[in-house]
């Protein structure tokens, strides 16, 4: 992969300078995994930084053989950075939702860039700010109706992961469960409003080809109250 790519593919990485990009493309690992198998197991956080190539994953919570859905990652975001600062043990895994590239940056290798790199040290902070705010987004609106709450879930997937097609902006076709769990409804809820927005004509669940299409991406936008 070339510097130039690389650093278009992640926001993280768009003030990094040449040299930073270079050295992190001469030390990352590359990884492949199929749909379903687990990338990151919760015994295994702090031990490196992971970004996302290709693909989608989600981050779960476990407890037992129980696991709910906390967060859903596509192209172009990262995850373990939190880990490898705070070195706290995480319960938490991360599962492919389709086949999947990572590349990976041990700790040690990951600290010494960021001192390395002042700018790429500011950007990564300037983004974990951004996770909280969607944090307290997600908090400010648990008291909202399922419609909204589930409109802001899809919102996001299709800003931040989304793309460009003929039919608005696609995504991958997220099981029903996974959206439910991240936007805190019930499943029996999240499948009655897909349905009515797919019959609306707002998103196109195209099951063959296992994407799903935000068709009107305006009407979910003032849907989940983001005008």
């Amino acid at each position: 992969m070339q510097t130039e790519v690389f650093s278009q593919l992640f926001p993280l990485l768009s003030t990094a300078n040449p040299q930073t990009l270079e050295w992190l493309l001469n030390v990352a690992i590359e990884h492949e995994y199929p749909v379903g198998r687990a990338v990151l197991m919760e015994d295994a956080w702090g031990n490196a930084v992971y970004f996302l190539v290709s693909g989608w994953v989600k981050v779960r919570r476990t407890c037992g053989d129980d696991s709910v859905a906390l967060a859903i990652l596509g192209q172009g975001d990262f995850f373990g950075e939190m880990a490898i600062l705070d070195e706290s043990p995480r319960s938490t895994d991360v599962i492919a939702l389709s086949s999947v590239k990572l590349l990976s940056i041990s700790r040690e290798r990951f600290i010494q860039i960021l001192f390395k790199d002042p700018q790429l040290h500011h950007r990564m902070l300037q983004l974990m700010v951004r996770r909280l705010r969607q944090i307290n987004q997600r908090l400010q609106i648990r008291s909202y109706p399922p419609a909204v709450k589930l409109a802001h879930t899809l919102v996001n997937l299709g800003e931040s992961y989304g793309q460009e097609s003929s039919q608005g902006k696609k995504i991958l076709n997220i099981p029903f469960k996974d959206l439910a769990e991240v936007t805190e409804i019930g499943v029996e809820e999240t499948t009655k409003i897909m349905q009515k927005l797919d019959e609306k004509g707002w998103i196109i669940i195209d099951n063959a080809n296992n994407i799903i299409n935000l068709i009107n991406l305006k009407k979910l936008i003032n849907l989940a109250g983001q005008v």
